[in-house]
């Protein structure tokens, strides 16, 4: 058998084997299959129409429909149709182009995935390169090569080789093993980037990991995230911890929950950090907030400093206004206008209006131009100097 005119009937159990080198069967109408049966050649014709178990051991070429009920489609070489339906599972060994797949249970493709829309009831996997404007699957998603995909819900886990995605919403966690642009990523549970990713807004309910430099607009954490290179963005929200490699550059805020460690160089309008911030320097055009401990070799700078109670600061603080909590200690200030307040501890203040509150020490240099207030059991090294001009700071 080579062609067929019009319809093609085939019985169940049946077997198909095609004329020409390789076989192929061309039919002019719709394929309507029983189930159970097998093809040993291409298939081409107009619709393919089945049930139960149908395997293609080559092409399968459909110009408009697939569709199989309560079966399996299996097709050997590459597939190309306008709409697929099946039951059950589909598997393609080489490439795979349709305009929309509708899947009950997994799709498998061996090569590239050209795809308008995919919706899949369980698994999805591809070895090649995916292309689709939508990807919807109830269980999990594995790509092995780059994907070019403008939507994609998972109700389970993504693992792609990076690429281009557009809106990513992922109930599990999603994996992309190599560089990545991406315009909004929402998972669930946790995320991982690895090379040099760029993209918009990512909201991860659990932790986040980045292996490389990462750019972005606005990123919120529930957990933790940790970059092993730089990473620059809009803003950075963390309910627990942040690690960074490299430096850290934000236009906007850095607000953690617990503790923020940069190897580099941390830059943000604004800084809140609730617990610990380690870093080689620290700036903010504003802000900088902290109520457990900052350490750092370069410094921090800001227009307004303030460490809570019991805080630990170990480095210079320089800032039009720093405030200094309750049994804080600290090194190093410099600033317009200093507070300390009660039985806080520094080393050397260098300021133009200076309070300090009952029980403070200072066990160096204290400096000021315009004013000092000192209340009742105050501790100072040595006398307090009212200068004309402030040391320069380090």
């Amino acid at each position: 058998m080579s062609s067929v005119d019009g319809d093609l009937e085939v019985g169940r159990h049946s077997l198909v084997k095609g004329e020409g080198t390789p076989p192929k069967v061309d039919v002019s109408g719709t394929v309507y299959v029983e189930g159970g049966c097998r093809f040993e050649c291409s298939l081409s014709a107009e619709n393919l129409d089945g049930e139960d178990d149908v395997s293609i051991e080559g092409d399968l070429e459909i110009r408009n429909r697939v569709s199989v009920e309560d079966g399996h489609l299996t097709v050997s070489g590459k597939m190309t149709a306008r709409r697929v339906d099946i039951d059950r599972s589909l598997t393609v060994r080489r490439d795979f182009e349709v305009d929309e797949v509708d899947v009950g249970g997994r799709l498998t493709v061996g090569g590239a995935a050209r795809v308008r829309k995919i919706d899949v009831g369980g698994a999805f996997e591809s070895e090649g390169e995916v292309k689709a404007e939508s990807v919807d699957v109830g269980g999990s998603v594995e790509i092995e090569s780059k994907v070019d995909i403008e939507d994609i819900n998972v109700g389970g886990k993504v693992e792609v080789a990076g690429g281009k995605v557009g809106s990513v919403d992922v109930g599990g966690s999603f994996v992309s093993r190599d560089s990545l642009e991406f315009q909004r990523i929402d998972v669930g549970g946790s995320v991982k980037l690895a090379g040099k990713s760029n993209g918009g807004d990512i909201n991860v309910g659990g932790s986040c990991k980045v292996k490389g430099d990462l750019k972005f607009s606005d990123i919120d954490v529930g957990g933790f995230i940790t970059i092993s290179g730089s990473a620059e963005g809009a803003g950075l929200d963390v309910g627990g911890k942040v690690q960074v490699d490299g430096d850290l550059r934000l236009s906007e805020k850095l607000d953690v929950g617990g503790v923020a460690e940069i190897e580099g160089e941390l830059a943000a309008q604004n800084i809140d950090v609730g617990g610990r911030l380690r870093a080689r320097k620290a700036t903010a055009n504003a802000r900088v907030s902290v109520g457990g401990s900052i350490e750092t070799a370069g410094g921090v700078s800001a227009s307004y400093i303030r460490i809570g109670r019991r805080g630990r600061v170990r480095g210079l603080m320089k800032a039009d206004e720093v405030l200094i909590g309750k049994r804080a200690s600290v090194e190093d200030v410099y600033a317009k206008t200093i507070t300390l307040e009660r039985e806080a501890r520094a080393r050397n203040l260098y300021g133009e209006r200076i309070r300090l509150e009952s029980g403070c020490h200072v066990y160096g240099e204290v400096q000021y131009t315009e004013g000092l207030t000192e209340e009742r059991g105050v501790t100072l090294a040595g006398a307090s100097k009212k200068v004309d001009k402030l040391p320069p700071s380090p």
